[in-house]
């Protein structure tokens, strides 16, 4: 009964207050990474970023699908610069090779777009052992942005991203069971997933002695997720 309540809240929140950004700044010399670009918002977000002149690094699981991607962003936007790299948020394994490639590769690194994201998922857990939504969204960025920390830091002025929902007023998270063992339920796991990268957003803004923005809300129709977004971001 509380996930039914909880789905129609969010939808009828997202439906009256929806958003728009709209902005002619340019972001020629910039790098941004995002991850999840191959899709969804994450696509449109790539899309829109690299016809303001940034070099866009799409991180994704499936490949393929990345390439096909950039391809289409390259056949609309002349000079496109889109390139495709692999990591699975779901494995912390994968995430370490994917920031050390990333450091290696990238002189700088202005923008980070946490956006991938998996929703009301059946019961799993990722290769590490952790509830998948929460150890997907949450973990895996939280343990990707402090890996490519500092060179985000060195690259100032520079903008983290954490792709949030308004599904984080729902989110109750038992730090005493965060898999969900006990009593697991999709929609409270997506819930609480979106409550820690609120959370997350938070205490990196404390740590890094900056301004923490609560905005860019975003609404999405027929994606892959059926997911409404807002985004907190982190400026340096």
């Amino acid at each position: 009964m509380l996930s039914k309540i909880a789905g129609q809240f969010i939808y009828v929140w997202d439906f009256l207050f929806p958003a728009t950004y709209q902005s002619n700044v340019k972001l020629n010399g910039k790098t941004v990474v995002i991850t999840g670009g191959n899709t969804g918002i994450g696509k449109e977000t790539a899309r829109d970023l690299a016809e303001r002149g940034a070099k866009v690094i799409i991180s994704c699981r499936d490949i393929k699908k990345g390439r096909e991607a950039a391809e289409e962003i390259r056949q609309e936007i002349k000079d496109a610069n889109v390139i495709v790299k692999q990591l699975d948020l779901a494995s912390f394994s994968s995430i370490q090779q994917f920031a050390q490639e990333i450091q290696r590769s990238e002189p700088q690194i202005n923008i980070l777009i946490n956006n991938a994201g998996v929703a009301v998922c059946p019961k799993s857990k990722t290769t590490d052992g952790f509830e998948l939504q929460f150890g997907v969204n949450h973990l895996g960025h939280f343990l990707l942005t402090n890996l490519l920390m500092d060179k985000i830091k060195a690259s100032a002025p520079a903008r983290i991203v954490n792709v949030a929902s308004a599904a984080h007023f729902i989110g109750d998270i038992n730090f005493g069971d965060i898999n969900m063992e006990k009593n697991y339920n999709a929609l409270m796991a997506y819930c609480n997933s979106k409550l820690a990268n609120i959370l997350f957003t938070r205490e990196l803004a404390k740590k890094l002695e900056v301004l923490v923005d609560q905005s860019s809300r975003q609404r999405q129709q027929q994606m892959m997720l059926w997911r409404k977004n807002c985004g907190s971001s982190v400026k340096i």
